[in-house]
């Protein structure tokens, strides 16, 4: 089975749709002040409309090997067919847990983000409970991740990448052993997870944003002057007298 389709056998499960649309809300929040003309969701979590539906772009467009219907483009994560500095905003929903090269994806994203544009980055935790049952079933849960990555190491690559975390937020406080998130108490639970225990967080959202390095310019020195320097009047013979 291809990696798509481990993603919607375990997105349409009770666990797996909570977990899709609390994503859905957050994502949703992190995107209130993104404007601009092109969004590109790269990777596939679900329906990729229903991710960026409240979207403030005027387009967009999702990227997948295996891509298919409206708005969709088939290219490799590490070869993106898409023009440099032209992309407001990229959604990179889990999508670094299972892509072959995830740091050349990144590059790649950095290439096509425009001055200030942003990246969104869904992540499981790799330190906490869902991180841990990841470990203990051999990468099967949740799937499909090939690995798990700290939120410490994306901000690493991001800052080596000219790209600025401003925002994280950390979310799933739910135990990974459940078959559903809880209603009520799921709830509270994620309003005041990430104040009273947030290395228990099952997964984080990183929000960064592409830097603009200001060139300050630098005249041309004007051409000086030689210095003449003036010497001594030489003495004269009645001086020397």
């Amino acid at each position: 089975m291809t990696q798509t389709g481990f993603t919607e056998r375990w997105l349409e499960t009770p666990l797996g749709m909570r977990v899709h649309e609390l994503e859905v809300d957050l994502i949703g929040e992190a995107l209130g002040d993104v404007f601009g003309f092109e969004l590109l969701q790269i990777g596939d979590w679900g329906p990729p409309s229903r991710l960026f539906e409240s979207a403030r772009t005027q387009h967009r467009w999702w990227i997948c090997p295996d891509a298919h219907g409206p708005g969709a483009i088939r290219a490799a994560y590490e070869h993106l067919p898409i023009a440099t500095a032209s992309v407001e905003a990229v959604l990179l929903p889990h999508t670094l847990e299972y892509a072959p090269h995830p740091h050349e994806l990144l590059r790649e994203v950095e290439r096509v983000l425009v001055g200030e544009g942003h990246l969104l980055i869904c992540g499981f935790n790799p330190r906490g409970p869902w991180g841990l049952r990841h470990l203990l079933s051999r990468g099967h849960f949740p799937p499909p991740a090939a690995r798990l990555m700290s939120e410490g190491r994306i901000r690493d690559w991001l800052h080596l990448l000219g790209l600025e975390p401003i925002t994280s937020q950390r979310y799933l406080f739910a135990s990974s052993l459940a078959k559903r998130l809880p209603g009520r108490a799921g709830a509270w639970l994620e309003r005041r997870g990430p104040q009273l225990a947030p290395p228990l967080a099952g997964a984080y959202l990183i929000k960064a944003r592409k830097r603009v390095v200001a060139l300050t310019p630098v005249r041309r020195a004007r051409a000086r002057r030689p210095v003449v320097v003036v010497g001594a009047p030489e003495p004269t013979t009645r001086n020397a007298a």
